[in-house]
């Protein structure tokens, strides 16, 4: 689950609602979703120590969602379901994965539960429109907007496929109401490792429709500042909190 859109130069301006494509679909297995719920709740709380979930207020139950998640490894996809999906909302979560996560075995798993194809370096029209008819269809979906993995607990640069999906469905449909909500984990090691602890903090979503009022390009400019802005700000108060308890102790 850890595909971005990398691609800097297809512009989502340029997918067109009549071009001939191969289509390419998403779904929710009525037998093999609910048994990877079942084993979410049985696995997390065996793996992990504790895991604290704040901020579940601010996940919408209804509506086009776009959860955009920090990226620190590879149980994110996991605790996200865990945290967000149909145990909490209601709702089921489409999500992207690479091109290789979608071959074999796991590929068949995964596109039973709501994943699909896309190429982070050359994402297909296919895969673009596929994700924004999720959104046009009121469905939550998960990109991580950073993209790749990364260790450290900073912000990385925005890749700007979610950005461009958003704005896009938005565009197309108007008054959809799209909103991203932004997300961050921190596990209390870099690496998580059994009995290690994990916090999931939920910011206020961020509505999309606020993004029309000048060119497409500082739209985008604009939404993925302020989704920067969001996630930094979400980052800082578990650094804070850190640094808080380190001095407690000290004392």
């Amino acid at each position: 689950m850890t595909a971005m859109l990398t691609s800097s130069h297809m512009s989502m301006e340029t997918i067109s609602p009549t071009q001939p494509i191969t289509a390419i679909n998403s779904r929710f297995s009525p037998w093999l979703v609910p048994l990877a719920y079942f084993l979410c709740r049985l696995i997390l709380p065996l793996f992990f120590k504790h895991i604290e979930i704040i901020g579940q207020k601010n996940l919408p139950l209804e509506g086009s969602v776009v959860l955009a998640p920090t990226h620190r490894s590879r149980w994110d996809g996991i605790l996200i379901a865990f945290a967000a999906g149909r145990l909490v909302t209601g709702r089921d979560m489409h999500f992207m994965v690479t091109q290789d996560e979608s071959e074999g075995f796991q590929g068949w798993i995964l596109k039973r539960l709501g994943g699909f194809p896309i190429n982070p370096k050359h994402p297909s029209v296919a895969s673009l429109r596929h994700g924004i008819k999720v959104l046009q269809n009121q469905q939550m979906m998960v990109v991580f907007p950073e993209g790749n993995i990364f260790r450290g607990r900073e912000i990385n640069p925005l890749k700007p496929g979610l950005i461009r999906l958003a704005l896009q469905a938005e565009s197309n449909q108007p008054n959809l109401g799209v909103k991203v909500v932004p997300i961050t984990l921190t596990y209390s090691h870099v690496i998580p490792r059994w009995g290690c602890e994990v916090t999931i903090r939920i910011g206020e979503p961020i509505e999309v429709a606020h993004y029309n009022q000048v060119s497409a390009k500082q739209n985008a400019k604009q939404l993925a500042g302020d989704l920067t802005t969001a996630l930094e700000g979400l980052s800082a108060i578990e650094g804070n909190e850190e640094g808080i308890l380190s001095f407690v102790s000290q004392g």
